[in-house]
């Protein structure tokens, strides 16, 4: 495979609205010890990357500053220095600190995973930030085990539907808030056991009466600001809340007692900023758990609109509507 010097990468020229993603001519990187060139063919959309775009989420230190993507899936199209696992052309997908809405993204070899049958390109794409994310923070931090019942937040989000499904498969009750009847619906079909309109619902009255008083074993949390009351209402006796993102104000008065009369725990994390180590130890979880259910044909992400890379401010908008059911995703 013959690599050009040259590459079309989305830049954020400055921040704000999604009009300030422009195509931009860019040097291909050059792999680094460790690192393999990956010819992108697909790059996922996230919430980070719409954070990043408004000046709200800067990239960690050494990832690209100006363009964002946080998953890709492509060819291998050259080796670093040491790299043992892969070898030109293996397909693969992977999760990057930045940089991904390009023709070509440096991976580090140990954050990359095989696309394997039955996965397109696009679907590939759509799985490294969100299954590293739901892995983690489910069944890691938040140690979801069969039987237990899982609360999650946003459950049309591409998080959402990965969290459905992989919860599901694990043996878990699912209960999920969604702001319309479609969204209800979609979720439904993916495996969920209650569907909560947030909008029109009490979702405090709704988990408990769908866990018989109980409340929810596992919360997981992308909204935050009054959320992180009525979490602690609706959880369970020893139940952990998993906070992933903020979408209302991070700061907000809570009263705490509920964490001492039911034992709760609030942790939480980030995955862009942790180090290369950590997020290869969450890759090698999703091989071994994960992708025999993909092969089996049991978890699929969810792909709701593709966009080519050139319209990547299209995407951004699509997004900010929150009309969306699954992944976005960016074809090169």
């Amino acid at each position: 495979m013959t690599v050009p010097s040259r590459m079309t990468a989305i830049v954020i020229r400055e921040p704000g609205k999604p009009e300030v993603l422009v195509p931009q001519e860019r040097d291909v990187p050059q792999p680094k010890a460790g690192e393999v060139l990956v010819k992108v063919a697909a790059a996922g959309v996230n919430r980070p990357d719409v954070m990043q775009r408004e000046g709200k989420y800067p990239p960690p230190p050494g990832a690209p500053q100006d363009i964002p993507g946080l998953e890709i899936a492509g060819e291998v199209a050259a080796l670093g220095e040491g790299v043992q696992r892969w070898k030109l052309g293996d397909k693969v997908c992977a999760l990057v600190p930045g940089g991904g809405y390009a023709e070509y993204m440096n991976v580090h070899e140990s954050n990359a995973l095989p696309v394997i049958a039955p996965l397109s390109m696009v679907e590939a794409a759509a799985i490294p930030e969100t299954f590293f994310t739901v892995w983690h923070n489910v069944f890691e931090r938040g140690a979801l085990k069969s039987g237990e019942t899982m609360l999650l937040h946003g459950g049309s989000s591409g998080i959402g539907t990965t969290a459905i499904m992989l919860a599901k498969q694990r043996g878990a009750h699912v209960i999920v808030t969604v702001g319309s009847e479609e969204k209800a619906e979609a979720c439904r079909k993916l495996g969920a056991d209650v569907a909560i309109n947030y909008k029109t619902q009490d979702f405090v009255a709704e988990t408990k009466k769908a866990t018989g008083n109980k409340g929810a074993d596992v919360i997981i949390d992308m909204v935050a600001g009054d959320y992180i009351q009525k979490n602690y209402d609706a959880a369970a006796v020893e139940g952990r809340i998993v906070q992933i993102a903020f979408q209302q104000p991070a700061k907000v008065t809570v009263n705490f007692l509920p964490i001492l009369l039911k034992r709760l725990w609030h942790t939480g994390s980030g995955l862009r900023p942790r180090p290369v180590a950590d997020k290869a130890a969450i890759a090698r979880a999703l091989e071994e758990n994960v992708w025999p259910m993909i092969t089996a044909g049991k978890v699929k992400p969810v792909i709701y609109k593709t966009y080519p890379l050139r319209e990547a401010a299209a995407a951004h908008a699509l997004m900010e509507t929150s009309e969306h059911i699954g992944k976005i995703v960016l074809t090169v």
